[in-house]
């Protein structure tokens, strides 16, 4: 039985994992000529939020396909092209100041909801009469 908040949460972290590897490949291809990089389209919670205003508790089949940061590093999210501003004469546009701050970014987010689904769980555990 999977709690929808707790579902939602779930595929967020696995769309920041994804998005981690996608800005790591941008990084290891900053030097390749011709490389173009790119990102994940933004997260939405919009198929999530029917089944977060509801309080009933249903059963949900599990994704046959989990998150790999293989190939293109999108799993099922959805990848866009960035906007290459800055172009190098050799056709690279991937800014290695960019990336670093999209990386840093991205490791808050996870940090952020990795602590509230930890501490959603410790709530339900405190409420079931477990210790957290």
């Amino acid at each position: 039985m999977k709690l929808p908040l707790l579902s939602a949460l779930t595929e967020k972290m696995k769309w920041h994992q994804a998005r981690q590897g996608l800005l790591a490949q941008n990084i290891a291809n900053a030097e390749t000529p011709g490389y173009r990089g790119s990102d994940l389209k933004a997260f939405g919670f919009d198929e999530h939020r029917k089944n977060l205003s509801t309080a009933k508790i249903a059963t949900v089949a599990t994704q046959p396909a989990h998150i790999s940061v293989q190939g293109t590093g999108a799993d099922g999210f959805g990848t866009r092209d960035m906007n290459n501003f800055e172009i190098t004469p050799e056709g690279n546009g991937v800014t290695l100041e960019d990336e670093m701050m999209k990386i840093t970014s991205n490791q808050l987010d996870y940090q952020t909801i990795t602590a509230v689904y930890t501490r959603s769980l410790r709530i339900i555990k405190s409420a079931l009469g477990r210790q957290a």
